[in-house]
């Protein structure tokens, strides 16, 4: 395969263009490489069960070649989800479609107790019982006379995380996956607990309610619906008590055990995803073949992104699929293992068409010509790389700060908004004017001194790009629990007044310091609401100078040239008629905030998100809307809590199904206090209602 090479000169991106052969440039000798699989095929849908040892029997969607020989067998690449593969077979056939024109069978096989499968609802995410089923699944993928014999797994979110923990698992029919916005720490980089700080989701109250929905297009509502569906335990009542890392995160995750995973990986994230810290850790620590890539998206496939531009991922899922699964030499595996987007800058969000930058190869993680350089914060405010004198800088903690500039209510992803609003109530110190572009790779760090006259406080750093007419765009940021300042598993109360070191390690980022900006770092107490407050009035403190004073690293990229990828734009794809997506008001996937409402006397604020969307099938139509109301109080506290409603309707010929939730979760000093309630009605009259209530202390959060 011939492919163009791109010489990337300098941190702003100059480039020359040379046109050489690909086994010239990467291996300096003659080698023979086969073109990926070509399109043959179209695509026909088939549905299936899947028999479990237990006699359970799992839904599957088998999507097949048209047209090809009679005996001939293919492999098989499995999504493994329970987001109900019958209504998402608009969303599946155009993405499938690609794979199986090319001589795959993609199956879509809904996990135990969801969607069309049968059993009961499995009692949280990653559980034994779905990896035992999915042991079962690829066992009986590779044994039908269609199979080769060889599987693979891919999937976004959940099916690149449960991808990644079959892998650990080690299947014999197994042979290589693909995570596209995963993660292997199911604790810290989750969205249940982030930097190891509660984090309530709108995901979390949806998935509770769509789990309780029968399969469709005949929803059968009957007692054995009842039972294995909407009277089961809602996941978040579970997670809410799991507050410290340990066993419960330890049994899914693959961090700290990276032996587990012998199969190629290949991983994919975006800039704008909560998952891509995963990335560099898979490529530094695995032993097995791996792969990465990541690139200037949300948490979306980067054949449809936000923001662009996007690439035809899949392409090269073929050429690492066919390498593994069909034992055709694409070369794939004699490129360099880390395609980088390297984001230059732009202005704040929220919203961002298209994010500039430009493409890179790197030779894996870490990167040897790499340098941390080291910043001080000065007592006057300033940043620079001189150690200053001893001072202490002290911050009133403000609990709901953060939400007027940070866009990431869901993660430390998206699009953040300008940062001024926030740092207005940070302690902020700014470089002097670049002479000259200044590129970052990596995760930077803030080794702070730091203490508190609270026995809890949290620290969020924040590294931002200051433009010549004052706007502040956040590059990286991260949060830390101080109580687990020695240990997540162990959490220990701070003692007031006592100074400590916090090493705070700020999520994975890419960026181009242009000329003339400055570079900010940020500290402060709270990101609400994407963060839970800690409970205290309090102030803290930031020690400067001296030997353990606080300083920043940053990953410095020094000019030089790197072949680029020639990745190919995204391809068009057939659509599947009767499945449309309907625009039924604010359609952002999670909760958007709307409105922010602060009374200035008592210190009270309420932020309302709200999120709204709708599908068409051939059966019916399918509509949602949810509300989340995030309550806090500066002046208290301990007093937060979230008041949340989602409704999922469903209209059919002679019928309407309508499911709602109402969920109340509340906090004071020492527990958090959880209330879910879900109702199913018919054609307007109400048929079920089940409410659960717990106290949960809080634990060190």
């Amino acid at each position: 395969m011939i492919r163009r090479k791109v010489l990337a000169i300098g941190p702003a991106g100059k480039r020359v263009t040379v046109v050489l052969a690909l086994f010239a440039a990467f291996l300096g000798a003659v080698r023979a490489e086969t073109p990926p699989s070509a399109p043959r095929y179209e695509t026909v849908l088939r549905e299936t069960s899947i028999p479990m040892p237990d006699g359970v029997r799992l839904a599957a969607d088998l999507y097949v070649p048209e047209g090809a020989p009679a005996g001939e067998s293919f492999p098989v690449l499995l999504e493994y989800l329970p987001y109900r593969k019958t209504e998402a077979r608009g969303r599946n056939f155009p993405l499938y479609s690609y794979f199986v024109s090319r001589g795959y069978i993609v199956a879509r096989v809904d996990i135990r107790g969801t969607g069309n499968s049968e059993g009961r609802l499995v009692p949280y995410e990653y559980s034994d019982q779905e990896h035992d089923d999915g042991e079962a699944v690829i066992a009986w993928l590779s044994e039908q006379d269609w199979s080769n014999g060889n599987v693979g797994m891919f999937g976004i979110s959940w099916g690149g995380f449960n991808a990644i923990q079959m892998g650990m698992r080690g299947p014999p029919a197994l042979k290589a996956i693909i995570a596209v916005d995963a993660t292997e720490d199911l604790y810290q980089d989750d969205v249940h607990y982030m930097d190891g700080i509660m984090h309530l989701d709108s995901w979390e109250m949806s998935q509770d309610l769509d789990n309780a929905r029968p399969g469709a297009p005949d929803y059968v509502i009957d007692e054995d619906y009842f039972e294995n569906r909407f009277d089961t335990e809602p996941w978040m009542m579970t997670y809410k008590k799991q507050q410290r890392d340990g066993p419960f995160w330890d049994r899914a995750s693959l961090k700290g055990r990276y032996d587990a995973l012998k199969i190629p990986s290949f991983h994919i994230g975006g800039w704008y995803d909560g998952y891509r810290d995963s990335l560099p850790r898979m490529l530094e620590n695995l032993n097995a073949p791996v792969k990465a890539m990541i690139g200037p998206w949300s948490h979306a496939w980067p054949h449809d992104p936000y923001p662009a531009p996007g690439m035809e991922w899949r392409h090269e899922a073929v050429r690492w699929f066919d390498h593994w699964l069909k034992g055709r030499d694409t070369g794939i595996m004699e490129e360099p293992s880390f395609a980088v987007y390297v984001r230059t800058r732009h202005p704040p969000g929220p919203y961002l068409e298209t994010a500039p930058g430009y493409w890179r190869y790197e030779d894996g993680w870490p990167i040897a010509r790499i340098e941390d350089r080291p910043f001080y914060p000065q007592p006057n405010h300033t940043l620079s790389g001189e150690k200053p004198a001893p001072e202490v800088h002290r911050l009133r903690y403000v609990p709901t700060i953060g939400i007027e500039g940070g866009g990431p209510v869901m993660w430390w992803g998206d699009v953040a908004h300008d940062q001024r609003p926030t740092d207005a109530f940070s302690l902020t110190y700014d470089s002097a004017p670049l002479d000259e572009d200044l590129e970052i790779l990596g995760l930077p760090r803030a080794h702070l001194r730091v203490a508190a006259d609270a026995p809890h406080a949290n620290w969020i750093v924040r590294l931002s790009d200051v433009a010549p007419d004052g706007t502040v765009t956040q590059v990286a940021g991260a949060a830390f629990n101080g109580t687990h300042r020695n240990s997540a598993r162990e959490p220990e109360a701070i003692e007031p007044g006592e100074a400590f070191p916090l090493q705070i390690e700020m999520h994975f980022t890419s960026w181009v310091f242009p000329k003339g900006h400055r570079v900010r770092l940020s500290v402060n107490n709270a990101q609400w609401p994407m963060l839970w407050p800690t409970p205290y009035a309090m102030t803290t403190e930031l020690h400067l100078g001296g030997s353990e004073g606080s300083h920043l690293l940053l990953p410095i990229v020094p000019p030089g040239e790197r072949p680029v990828p020639d990745f190919l734009p995204p391809a068009e794809t057939p659509v599947l008629p009767g499945f449309e997506t309907l625009d039924a008001g604010t359609s952002s996937g999670y909760g958007e905030i709307s409105s922010v409402d602060r009374n200035p006397h008592t210190g009270d604020v309420t932020a309302t998100a709200t999120n709204s969307g709708g599908s068409r099938y051939p059966w019916g139509t399918e509509t949602y809307r949810e509300t989340i109301e995030h309550r806090s109080s500066d002046a208290r506290p301990e007093n937060t809590s979230v008041r949340g409603t989602h409704r999922m309707e469903v209209t059919l010929e002679e019928r309407t199904l309508t499911w709602d939730a109402e969920l109340s979760f509340d906090s004071d000093k020492k527990n958090f206090y959880y209330e879910y309630t879900r109702r199913l009605s018919e054609n307007g009259k109400e048929v079920r209602e089940k409410t659960w209530r717990e106290t949960i202390p809080r634990d060190h959060q």
